[in-house]
C-alpha cells in the first residue's frame, strides 16, 4: 500500500468523524457563501467550530483551531480573487500600500493576543463584532457617506490596524470591515470590494503563519494539525468551490434585500450560539 493510500485509510478509519464534519463544513460554507454573497470566514468560523466540536476537539483549543483553519482556506481564495479584480482594474493599489503595513501590524498583535487568549475570549470577540455586522446587514444601506475622501493620517492607519487586529481574532479576510470603510468615504462599491481583495492576503497569509507558529506543539489538537491549522482543511476548499454555484443559483431567485436579511439572521444565530456556550 502506497503512502497516499495509507493516509486515506488512516483518515477514514481513525478520524472519520473529523473528516466527515469538515466535508459538511465545506459544502455548507460554499453554499452559504454563494447564497449570501460574503467572504468565507463569516460562514466557516461558526460551521468549523461546530464541526470540530462534533469531532471531539478540546474546548480550550477549539476556537483557536477554527480561526487558524479558516485563514488557511481563505488565503488561496483571496489571492485568486485579487488577481481577478486586478485584471478588471478595480483594485486601488495606493490604498492597499497605505493601509498594508498597519494591517500587518494589527495582524501581528492579533496573533499574539489570540495565542494567549482563552477560547471564551475569542468567542466574545465574535459576539461583539458579529452583532455589529448583523445590525449593519439588517440596515442594508450601501449609499451612506460620511466623507468624499479617505481619512487623513493617522486615522486611516488607525482604522487599518484595527481591521487587521479584529479580522485576525475573528478569522476573516477583512472585507467585512474594509468595504464599509471605503464606501463610507466616497469609493464605489465595486472599487471598495476590489481593493478589499488586496487587503485580504495581507491579513490571511501572516495570520495563517501566526496561527501555525503559535499552535506549534500545543496539546489537544487533532491528528494532522500544523499548529492551529487542521491539515484536513484541504477538504474544505474543493467542496466549497463545488457547492458555491448552487448557492449562487439560489441567490438569483432572491432579492438583494432578502439576502441581507438572511445573512443578518444567520449572524444573529451564530452570535446566539456563541452566547449560549459562554453563558450556559
Amino acid at each position: 500500500m502506497d503512502a497516499a493510500s495509507q493516509t486515506i485509510l488512516a483518515l477514514t478509519t481513525g478520524w472519520g468523524p473529523l473528516v466527515a464534519g469538515l466535508a459538511v463544513a465545506g459544502l455548507l460554507a460554499g453554499f452559504l457563501s454563494g447564497l449570501l454573497g460574503i467572504g468565507g470566514g463569516g460562514v466557516l468560523v461558526p460551521v468549523l467550530y461546530e464541526a470540530f466540536g462534533a469531532a471531539g476537539v478540546a474546548e480550550d483549543v477549539r476556537m483557536h483551531l477554527t480561526l487558524g483553519t479558516t485563514l488557511a482556506v481563505i488565503a488561496p481564495t483571496v489571492l485568486r480573487s485579487l488577481a481577478a479584480h486586478q485584471a478588471r482594474g478595480s483594485v486601488d493599489g495606493a490604498v492597499v500600500r497605505r493601509m498594508g503595513p498597519w494591517i500587518v501590524a494589527g495582524v501581528g498583535v492579533g496573533v499574539v493576543l489570540a495565542s494567549s487568549a482563552s477560547s471564551a475570549a475569542l468567542r466574545w470577540v465574535w459576539v461583539v463584532f458579529g452583532s455589529a455586522l448583523a445590525i449593519k446587514m439588517a440596515l442594508g444601506r450601501d449609499d451612506w457617506r460620511i466623507a468624499d475622501r479617505l481619512p487623513a493620517a493617522p486615522w486611516l492607519e488607525v482604522a487599518a490596524f484595527a481591521i487587521g487586529l479584529v479580522s485576525t481574532l475573528m478569522g476573516i479576510g477583512g472585507a467585512t470591515f474594509t468595504v464599509p470603510l471605503l464606501t463610507l468615504h466616497g469609493r464605489s462599491l465595486l472599487q471598495a470590494v476590489g481593493t478589499a481583495t488586496g487587503i485580504g492576503p495581507i491579513i490571511a497569509i501572516p495570520g495563517l503563519i501566526g496561527y501555525v507558529v503559535s499552535g506549534w506543539n500545543v496539546a489537544g489538537l487533532p491528528p494532522y494539525s500544523l499548529g492551529y491549522v487542521s491539515a484536513a482543511a484541504v477538504l474544505i476548499m474543493p467542496l466549497a468551490i463545488f457547492a458555491a454555484p448552487f448557492g449562487v443559483a439560489a441567490a438569483h431567485t432572491i432579492s438583494k434585500r432578502s439576502l441581507e436579511i438572511a445573512f443578518a439572521i444567520f449572524l444573529a444565530a451564530v452570535v446566539a450560539r456563541f452566547l449560549w456556550t459562554l453563558l450556559a
